[in-house]
């Protein structure tokens, strides 16, 4: 991959970066998604600055793409920093209780002056942000009970802030997606364009899906192998291409002439990547 810095800021996330200085005296506490697959890289680093003091927890979302054992291990990583963590799955419901009860439990402060001045029915409000693509709208919809938010599988679909009411005592305020400016680190681009955080085309996809190749031999060796029905001997020696091309040929991704189609092979990996067909994938490990 390039080294050079990839830039990317759309008009609608300085105007969310705005709005989210604005709405924030309205909310009584923060829920920042992470995606569990790569929470260090989704962690926009701009997010601490805009939100100050305010109470937060942060939620790594798409639990059930994510590598279970790493997971547990970045749950301890911020438990270690003092930081609130739940993880979630918002298809199947996981860590939803704990999500509720981790409120409780960060705000039980302004629950008790709710009690004692006769508001125990108050619900309070939160604002939830995170990046593009992080599942902002599936966790507004699983805990509203319906589909309040609009989801699809690509960045940048809300461009609204919107408040929805839920059953567990919240009221939920929207925000479309934020990323920053520039990202320095070539490998942060990277991991944000192979889970669909930035939109195909920012990072050219053939070359990704190359880098993706190389990076599940490291990360997810066993998985890699056994989807693309490759053996060890079959990898011996290859660098990103010869992978792509290893893939691409085990598949059938055939162009005229017997070459690979290099479009429909890279959008293959890409896609398998980010619905878990490949197996449950973290792309980072948290550095104790």
């Amino acid at each position: 991959m390039a080294t050079n810095p990839i830039q990317w800021f759309p008009g609608h996330m300085a105007k969310t970066k705005r709005v989210m200085r604005e709405c924030l005296p309205q909310v009584d506490l923060v829920l920042e998604l992470l995606d569990a697959r790569i929470p260090y890289s989704s962690k926009n680093p701009e997010i601490d600055t805009l939100l100050g003091e305010k109470p937060r927890i942060t939620v790594l979302t798409k639990a059930s793409l994510a590598n279970p054992e790493l997971s547990r291990a970045w749950v301890d990583f911020y438990a270690k920093k003092g930081i609130r963590t739940v993880l979630i799955d918002c298809v199947d419901g996981y860590g939803i209780d704990t999500l509720e009860a981790r409120v409780r439990e960060v705000m039980s402060d302004k629950l008790e002056r709710y009690r004692d001045k006769g508001m125990s029915g108050r619900k309070l409000k939160s604002m939830i942000v995170g990046i593009p693509n992080v599942g902002k709208s599936s966790l507004i919809n699983r805990l509203a009970g319906g589909k309040r938010a609009k989801v699809e599988n690509r960045p940048g679909v809300t461009l609204a802030k919107q408040w929805v009411p839920t059953s567990i005592g919240l009221d939920l305020l929207d925000m479309p997606g934020v990323l920053w400016p520039k990202f320095e680190d070539a490998t942060v681009g990277e991991n944000l364009a192979l889970t669909g955080a930035i939109r195909d085309g920012v990072i050219d996809t053939e070359e990704l899906a190359m880098t993706l190749c190389v990076r599940l031999m490291s990360v997810a060796r066993s998985e890699f192998l056994t989807r693309y029905k490759l053996t060890e001997e079959d990898t011996v020696g290859l660098d990103g291409y010869d992978l792509f091309e290893l893939v691409g040929r085990r598949r059938g991704l055939l162009a005229s002439g017997g070459e690979i189609n290099h479009k429909r092979t890279a959008e293959m990996l890409l896609e398998e990547l980010r619905s878990g067909k490949i197996g449950r994938i973290t792309l980072e490990k948290p550095k104790f």
